[in-house]
């Protein structure tokens, strides 16, 4: 299918000159006016614009910036085709996005081959933008499949936390969105990948690789050396992710790993582990763990104790605002305390 081309002058000789010009490669619109042009663009998207400077009620610079300003138009290549033949204008048409300067009176086969030099490198760049997205998906799902058969692997060492990792990461995904609504730690969570954030979380228990089965699945009640030995699995899981990152580089979706990881159980009183870190000085990751990872832990049978209802658990949750949880966090969680209930049930099913 023939490229389609604006060519947007106040000149009839101009339009009807370059219209002859390219008529036999391109299908061609021709505009008297920025004004048409816009218009215009409103039902159909150009391959290239050749935009004349000097035209009345709006120039060609001035369009152009309104162009470049529009997401919808910002990537269609403009060639400014003018009469002006200063450096000054030629920079300043550069600086606002243009791609090239044809001088008018045009020649047809440098008019030609500078259209076809242009259409040529936008096609290559959608193009190696395409490959660069397909790539960097496959790259993604790869990342995504790792961390499940890394998650899976805990869990299946784990007999008494079945589908904790999969429940968890869908209690954070309500938990972030809310406090984003709310506008609860925006600024904080601004630059944030969320999507990496909210994977990354399945590996805030693979310190668990390190410890024993018999304490993992004890049936009953744990003694405190062999809970000390369990509180290790913070520390372990930071541990295993550094390395990782060394070996990897893969800093910022390790980096969430390991946030998550290192510091679910720190308190927001300063009673928990591993550092015994306080209010805001536990990193928001953690702090935001620690709420869905406590919920499912109370509302799951575990090999110690019987499931407490979804009434039970928020009861508990919101007891340990300001205490074990951040009570801003708290506040979110509670408003969505019913999206989290019917998560639950579903995921139950």
């Amino acid at each position: 299918m023939q490229k389609m081309i604006f060519v947007v002058d106040d000149s009839d000789t101009n339009l009807s000159m370059a219209e002859e010009a390219l008529e036999k490669q391109y299908r061609v619109m021709t505009l008297p006016s920025a004004a048409r042009m816009f218009a215009l663009l409103e039902k159909i998207t150009p391959d290239l614009i050749l935009l004349d400077i000097n035209m009345p009620e709006m120039s060609g610079f001035e369009a152009l910036s309104v162009l470049k300003a529009n997401d919808m138009y910002s990537n269609i290549p403009v060639i400014f085709l003018t009469g002006l033949t200063d450096s000054t204008n030629e920079a300043h048409g550069i600086e606002l996005g243009a791609v090239d300067f044809i001088i008018k009176p045009f020649s047809e086969p440098v008019l030609l081959n500078r259209i076809k030099n242009h259409l040529h490198i936008d096609e290559l760049i959608h193009e190696r933008t395409k490959q660069l997205h397909e790539r960097t998906d496959q790259l993604v799902r790869l990342q995504n499949g790792i961390v499940f058969a890394l998650a899976d692997i805990v869990e299946s060492r784990d007999k008494g936390t079945g589908g904790h990792i999969d429940r968890t990461t869908v209690y954070i995904r309500i938990l972030i969105d809310a406090m984003i609504e709310h506008g609860v730690y925006t600024d904080d969570m601004q630059g944030w990948n969320l999507e990496s954030v909210i994977s990354s979380a399945r590996l805030h228990d693979i310190g668990k690789i390190a410890i024993p089965d018999y304490i993992l699945n004890k049936p009953g009640p744990l003694t405190k050396e062999e809970f000390e030995r369990m509180k290790t699995h913070a520390l372990e899981g930071e541990r295993i992710i550094d390395q990782m990152v060394y070996r990897t580089g893969d800093a910022e979706f390790l980096l969430n790993a390991k946030l998550s990881a290192a510091y679910h159980h720190e308190c927001w009183n300063g009673s928990g582990y591993p550092y015994g870190l306080k209010g805001t000085d536990i990193p928001l990751h953690g702090r935001i763990m620690a709420i869905v990872d406590v919920y499912d832990a109370l509302t799951t049978e575990r090999p110690y104790k019987k499931a407490f209802t979804n009434e039970e658990s928020v009861k508990i949750i919101m007891e340990g605002s300001g205490e074990r949880f951040d009570p801003n966090i708290v506040r979110v969680f509670y408003e969505v305390r019913d999206q989290i209930e019917a998560a639950r049930i579903r995921l139950s099913q």
